[in-house]
């Protein structure tokens, strides 16, 4: 899977250690600026920002030692100014590196609950979103996903591959809402899917399988407010064979079939009904049936890629996009998608994003 969220942090450069040097190199500048200028401009008084900065990143340990050498050249410099009104700068000082170092303790202790946040976070996403071989007999896939939040691992969009008696078979969807009960919305439909993938003969079966699994968790976990929870999905079946593709829509945005000069969207003819709402609205399923020669290439979607939007508020123009790319691995292309569409977007997502890109290859 290409690497999901935000892209992965690089070492810290000479830049990053600046940074993390700022309140001594700050330190040394007020110093000097007291000690080489007459004693009424009284740069000292700004001793106490050095601890007051340590505080944003820096242990308590290092904060409390940075004020602690503040307070000492105050004093030295009151001993070199005697009119500079050293006590109550150095009980300025006292008092900011007291505060500051509650403050750092305070911003580790949520730094630490952050991380094991990201643990639990990363746990959900293997269950959720388990790793998948790429390729499975002439049939190459690749996986991407985005977080649309800053410090979120996964959201409400999910995919799952597996290779069945049937043919490989495929899912992708997205569920109402963001946050822990997406996420759980997720995985029961996820987990639904993965049992019946093996043992379900036809995708309607399946389908119906995956709408009782998300009723069961919406009744079990109802969401807030009024709205009800729903998710969209589409199921792919490939037979191991290969030559055609089959599909079954449940108002999911319609996958895109590129082979040799041309684009296909593959729209389905009578659209199934949303995960969860079967039984509102009627549980008839249908089945498009489409040509898939080696070659071709296929991009499933969430609508997170399709209405990534630009500064000016114009939707990413995926079709167009998928028109001029050039033939490519599965892998190629969806990291070609990925860095277009943070460029695109200006890095800013407002939804989350999973694709799955699928090739098939010569026999």
């Amino acid at each position: 899977m290409i690497e999901s969220g935000r892209p992965r942090p690089r070492r810290r450069t000479g830049p990053g250690r600046l940074v993390r040097l700022s309140p001594v190199i700050l330190t040394v500048v007020i110093a000097g600026l007291a000690y080489a200028t007459p004693p009424e401009m009284a740069f000292s008084r700004l001793l106490p920002a050095a601890p007051a900065l340590a505080a944003a990143m820096w242990p308590v340990l290092p904060t409390v030692l940075l004020g602690t050498v503040c307070l000492f050249l105050m004093i030295g410099l009151g001993l070199v100014f005697p009119d500079l009104g050293t006590w109550w700068t150095a009980a300025g000082i006292i008092a900011v590196t007291v505060a500051a170092a509650y403050g750092s303790h305070v911003r580790l202790q949520r730094e630490r609950t952050l991380f094991q946040v990201r643990l639990v976070a990363d746990a959900a996403q293997q269950v959720v979103l388990s790793p998948m071989p790429r390729r499975f007999g002439s049939i190459e896939i690749e996986s991407l996903y985005l977080a649309a939040a800053a410090e979120a691992r996964i959201g409400g969009d999910f995919y799952e591959v597996v290779d069945t008696p049937y043919g490989v078979r495929l899912l992708i969807g997205d569920v109402r809402g963001k946050g822990l009960p997406a996420v759980g919305a997720a995985a029961a439909i996820v987990n639904a899917f993965r049992e019946a993938a093996y043992s379900e003969r036809d995708m309607v079966s399946v389908a119906r399988r995956l709408d009782a699994s998300s009723s069961r968790y919406n009744a079990a976990f109802p969401p807030d407010g009024p709205m009800e929870r729903f998710a969209t999905a589409l199921l792919v079946q490939i037979p191991h064979g290969g030559g055609r593709i089959d599909i079954l829509n449940c108002g999911h945005p319609p996958p895109l079939l590129l082979n040799p000069g041309e684009l296909r969207v593959l729209e389905s003819a009578t659209p199934s009904p949303l995960l969860s709402l079967a039984e509102l609205i009627g549980d008839h399923y249908n089945v498009d049936t489409f040509d898939f020669a080696p070659g071709d290439l296929l991009l499933l979607y969430t609508d997170g890629i399709a209405e990534a939007r630009a500064r000016d508020g114009e939707f990413f123009p995926l079709a167009a996009w998928m028109r001029g790319q050039p033939p490519t691995p599965p892998r190629e292309l969806l990291a070609a998608l990925h860095r277009d569409l943070l460029r695109y977007s200006r890095g800013r997502l407002d939804d989350d994003i999973a694709a799955l890109a699928v090739r098939l290859c010569e026999p």
